[in-house]
């Protein structure tokens, strides 16, 4: 609101709130895939044929599934953006970003984005539907970002996440094959009250997910221990393949406690509130052996247990 812009946050799967939060001023959709760290999958699909009939173009942050598990531009997304920090490049030594224009938005036919279609003082009245029918988007993002925000890659950051992409299907299977057995292992855990992956029935976009992300819904997710916050932190004490950073993504696996970290100046009913419990612990599963990874959790968790 302080710079003019009107924000209506939508659950992902609140069809009917999505319906009811178009405006006559809405000029963008917005999601992730699936959300971070509760993996809430987008109907994608569903959700940008809103968008369209609202005239506007759906933007899709999938940084957590990557090309790999998931297309949003196939499923009806307009542009599409990725933190090449993470799986992209996949060794989290980089920062970086893609933005990806799908070209079958009319931004012209939309009449609601006049920055595009109409002359633009900027760059000598320029039109950008104009000089590019299929890419006006992304064309004024590349020239006024380079120009005037600076946005230019060191060509040693390029280097590695080019290097990085071509793993990446590699990759993504492990971590998928990873997250599998780590899941199953936290799912009969007595030490778990929740685990907050959508391969497991119990979570609320099981069935969207078997649809739209038949090879896994990734490998970034979150589960609860039944304790307090100095059991969390115990959790995290103890872990040693584990690494405790709040980059997600990356070829090692990750582990933080919000509770005792990003989240801890607030008090338990503040956490409820942004679905956080005392035990929260969110994972990024990496590429190691997954009895290690197995075995790492177990002795943390048995070491969080007696810490009650």
């Amino acid at each position: 609101a302080r710079f003019g812009i009107e924000t209506t946050f939508v659950k992902p799967g609140d069809i009917d709130g999505w319906k009811a939060a178009v405006r006559p001023n809405t000029k963008l959709f917005f999601g992730e895939t699936v959300g971070n760290p509760g993996l809430d999958v987008l109907d994608i699909p569903t959700v940008s044929q809103i968008a369209h009939e609202a005239g506007v173009p759906l933007l899709v942050d999938s940084t957590l599934t990557s090309p790999w598990l998931m297309k949003p531009l196939s499923l009806g997304a307009d542009i599409v953006y990725h933190s090449a920090t993470k799986f992209l490049s996949g060794h989290g030594t980089v920062i970086g970003g893609v933005i990806v224009d799908g070209g079958s938005f009319d931004w012209e036919r939309s009449g609601k984005f006049p920055e595009l279609s109409a002359p633009y003082d900027g760059f000598h009245n320029m039109v950008f539907t104009e000089e590019s029918s299929v890419g006006a988007f992304l064309l004024r993002a590349r020239r006024e970002g380079l120009r005037d925000f600076g946005a230019c890659m060191s060509p040693h950051t390029a280097w590695l996440i080019l290097q990085g992409i071509e793993t990446l299907p590699l990759r993504m299977e492990r971590h998928m094959r990873n997250t599998v057995k780590v899941v199953e292992f936290l799912a009969s855990h007595s030490m778990v009250s929740r685990v907050g992956h959508p391969m497991l029935e119990s979570h609320p976009s099981h069935a969207l997910a078997k649809k739209l992300l038949p090879r896994g819904a990734g490998s970034v997710f979150s589960f609860d221990i039944a304790g307090n916050r100095n059991q969390g932190k115990k959790f995290i004490e103890t872990l040693k393949v584990f690494s405790h950073l709040a980059n997600v993504g990356d070829c090692r696996s990750l582990v933080i406690h919000p509770a005792s970290t990003t989240h801890f100046r607030m008090d338990d009913a503040a956490l409820a509130g942004a679905g956080i419990s005392q035990g929260t612990i969110r994972l990024s599963i990496g590429l190691e052996d997954a009895d290690d990874l197995i075995d790492d959790l177990k002795r943390a968790l048995k070491a969080a247990e007696k810490a009650a």
